[in-house]
């Protein structure tokens, strides 16, 4: 038996090796492709005008800029569009310096190393030849840009490895369906709006409701092995703050912040959008359950607005151009479980609702392909009501497929004896309402005050899932539905 497990193994090594070697065959024959250059012609605006390139879009070029006779760093840029033989580009960083005429060179696509036992995948796609940025477990308690450059000042990163910007999707059919109910540490979504491990979930405001705080408590006290943390488009004085502030010590150990702050160019905030997608997808893959947040959804979409309008792209909806409202699921899609037994990426995504309007069209577009939305109400926050979650306005679709049926219609009892005394509050505060005449109403007036009460919480306190739901029955008592 020995004997033949031994020339069992031996077989196995034979044909690892035959097949490393082929895969040597075929690296060595494939040919080598020229280095083609172009030369700047046009800069317009954000956008930067090439002749003599044909690559794909999303190819990433080094434009060799001079200045004062003074060797610069090249300037990174994004293959966004063509025009018969012209190329638009799209750069990443300083335009200061660039003259006409200036060396446009694409860069190679990585080399993918041969590894014994390893199946070769040549870079077969457009999307394989995209920027490649560190990932791995390397980042984690470190802050980076868009470009994968630190910016805590704490060295260069360590145990990481390069990934493509833009991953291959998951088959549908292959993905982990949400079954496992997530504790996020906020007792009114937890006993509310259950979210599930996998969810995409949007959180919709205004300016100033309270939006960041949630985003801290979810970051401090959600039940997850990674959080990524990205910050798009927002105000660079936000990253310090919240890093030091709200998220902690602790919460930074285990943790990845992004940042894309207001003034980049709208490619690096585009850019820093899906770095964060991949990095929580290669801990995903690594097996780890993952907590992304991002801030926010509209600034994303308002970075490619300012793309696809400087290269010519007609506005649409309130100046958002087409290409905004495909961009959208193609990064939303990214999140969510992985294959059966794997990891998860559970996403909340921050929307920003212009003046307070719901059907503001990136919010209107992304409760579409979200999995739930939470509502910020300005009026809780003017009330001095934190976390200021709209009740009424809020969902969770995949409650019901995570949380008991005792819980799920303990919430729906809920919310509707809360509805109940929002639509006749204006009676009450007029002493109108006599007792006695409506009896869910008479519950609802009963039940406000530790409704109220339940849904109050302070930032530096945490509520465990269980906890949230035994405080949802205690609110309730005896008018607990039974089934």
């Amino acid at each position: 038996m020995k004997r033949a497990a031994g020339a069992e193994a031996s077989t196995d090594i034979t044909t690892s090796w035959e097949h490393f070697l082929g895969d040597m065959r075929a690296f060595s024959a494939e040919p080598t492709a020229l280095d083609v250059q172009g030369h700047l012609v046009r800069v317009k605006g954000l956008v930067l005008e090439a002749a003599g390139l044909r690559l794909p879009v999303g190819s990433v070029c080094e434009i060799e800029q001079t200045a004062d006779s003074h060797e610069q760093e090249p300037v990174l840029a994004e293959v966004v569009g063509f025009s018969g033989d012209r190329a638009y580009l799209m750069p990443s960083g300083d335009i200061q310096g660039l003259a006409s005429g200036a060396r446009v060179v694409p860069r190679a696509s990585p080399v993918v190393p041969l590894r014994l036992g390893a199946a070769r995948h040549p870079w077969r796609r457009s999307s394989d030849r995209t920027l490649h940025l560190p990932v791995g477990a390397g980042l984690l308690g470190r802050v980076i840009d868009a470009q994968g450059a630190p910016l805590d000042r704490l060295g260069p990163l360590q145990d990481v490895h390069n990934q493509p910007l833009m991953r291959r999707p998951i088959n549908a059919m292959e993905r982990d369906p949400v079954r496992q109910p997530l504790d996020t540490g906020v007792r009114a979504i937890n006993a509310l709006f259950t979210i599930g491990r996998g969810q995409r979930i949007g959180l919709f405001s205004g300016t100033g409701v309270g939006k960041s705080v949630l985003l801290g408590m979810m970051a401090r006290y959600t039940e997850a092995d990674v959080i990524v943390l990205g910050l798009i488009g927002e105000r660079g004085r936000e990253v310090k703050e919240f890093i030091e502030d709200i998220l902690g010590a602790a919460g930074l150990r285990r943790s990845v912040v992004i940042a894309a702050p207001a003034d980049a160019p709208p490619l690096v905030r585009l850019q820093g959008a899906h770095y964060a997608t991949t990095i929580a997808e290669d801990f995903r893959d690594a097996g780890r359950h993952v907590l992304l947040l991002m801030d926010s959804l509209t600034r994303f979409a308002m970075a490619q607005r300012e793309i696809a309008l400087a290269i010519g792209e007609p506005p649409a909806t309130k100046g958002y151009p087409p290409s905004c409202f495909a961009k959208l699921p193609q990064l939303v899609e990214r999140s969510g479980n992985g294959v059966c037994g794997g990891g998860s990426i559970t996403a909340f995504y921050t929307v920003l609702s212009e003046g307070d309007d719901l059907q503001d069209p990136i919010a209107d577009a992304a409760r579409g392909i979200l999995d739930g939305h939470i509502v910020l109400s300005r009026e809780l926050a003017e009330a001095g009501h934190y976390p200021s979650i709209d009740v009424e306005k809020s969902i969770s679709r995949v409650m019901v497929s995570v949380a008991t049926p005792q819980h799920v219609e303990a919430a729906r009892r809920l919310r509707h004896l809360h509805s109940k005394y929002r639509q006749a509050r204006d009676l009450i505060q007029l002493g109108a309402y006599a007792p006695g005449h409506d009896a869910e109403l008479d519950v609802a007036v009963r039940l406000h005050g530790a409704t109220a009460a339940m849904l109050r919480q302070d930032m530096n306190h945490s509520a465990t899932l269980t906890a949230s739901v035994d405080a949802l029955h205690s609110v309730l008592g005896g008018d607990t539905p039974t089934l």
